[in-house]
């Protein structure tokens, strides 16, 4: 999985934010966590929606049984930076719950249909994270 986030981040940045394959035209961001047990620094390209209190991203992994490894970084440590197109942000992460959760989950759903592809191969909830300027 390294090696092909590798090329996608390489292909990120070598073109403003923008990349071909499955992702061509969908919004996508590079997330930067640090590793909830190395410390080390990590970054991981990922789907995002525009939220009106910022961007949320989605802890699919795909529809497997288990959250990605980005998602239990962010958990430990909500501070995390995001290049969109050619800026790099800092944010702040939060799980939606509740209304806002199923509002956020269901447009993705509806927009990306291979989102409910996932929630259907997996019991697990998939959570949604909010990603807000941080103060």
């Amino acid at each position: 999985m390294n090696d092909w986030n590798d090329k996608i981040i390489k292909e990120f940045r070598a073109n403003s934010g923008q990349v071909g394959g499955q992702f061509a035209g969908a919004p996508l961001l590079l997330l930067h966590t640090v590793g909830a047990k190395s410390g080390q620094a990590r970054v991981n390209p990922v789907m995002y929606q525009k939220v009106d209190s910022g961007y949320a991203v989605f802890a699919s992994k795909a529809g497997a049984p288990t959250h990605p490894d980005w998602y239990r970084n962010l958990i430990a440590r909500p501070q995390v930076k995001a290049e969109i197109g050619t800026d790099t942000i800092d944010l702040v992460a939060r799980v939606a719950v509740g209304d806002e959760r199923e509002r956020i989950w269901s447009v993705q759903k509806a927009t990306y249909p291979g989102f409910a592809d996932y929630e259907r191969k997996t019991t697990r909830e998939i959570p949604v994270i909010v990603l807000e300027a941080a103060p």
